[in-house]
Order: C-alpha cells, then structure tokens, then sequence
C-alpha cells in the first residue's frame, strides 16, 4: 500500500476516498465540498518517484516529486 500519510488524513478527517493500485503506483480519488481531487503515483522503472495531483490547485495539475506523502499529507491537515 503506497500514501499511508495521506490515506491516514482522510481517514482522520473522515473524507471518503477511493484506493486502488496498478502496478505498482497507488491512485487516490475523493471529493469535498463538490470538487473531485486525484493524487495518482508515477514510477520510474521500478518504484513511484512522484504523484500528478489536484489537491493543492482544485483546477489544475501540478507533479511533485520526492517526499510527496509527506507534503500533501500535511497540505490535508492544514486546508481540508
């Protein structure tokens, strides 16, 4: 299972998501206040180096590489 940080927000916070994984790269999907967010894992030619996401502009895209649990985790404790 991949995004234990982020997964773990949601669950606190009580936002309802869906988990799925493909080989080996883990997607998130959940909506709040009516806006559709995605966090979806991106690998290299072995293990996830970044995710694609939503959460921190509702209206667009942006990559972030590295530490990325970490990071949107703690974007969910502090804006949701």
């Amino acid at each position: 299972m991949h995004m234990t940080q982020i997964q773990s927000v949601l669950n606190e916070k009580k936002i309802t998501f869906s988990y799925t994984e493909e080989d080996n790269c883990g997607s998130i999907d959940f909506e709040h206040r009516g806006l559709r967010y995605h966090i979806w894992e991106f690998a290299d030619d072995v293990e996830p180096v970044g995710v694609e996401t939503n959460l921190r502009y509702a209206g667009r895209d942006e990559e972030i590489e590295g530490d990325y649990d970490t990071i949107l985790a703690e974007h969910l404790k502090k804006e949701f």
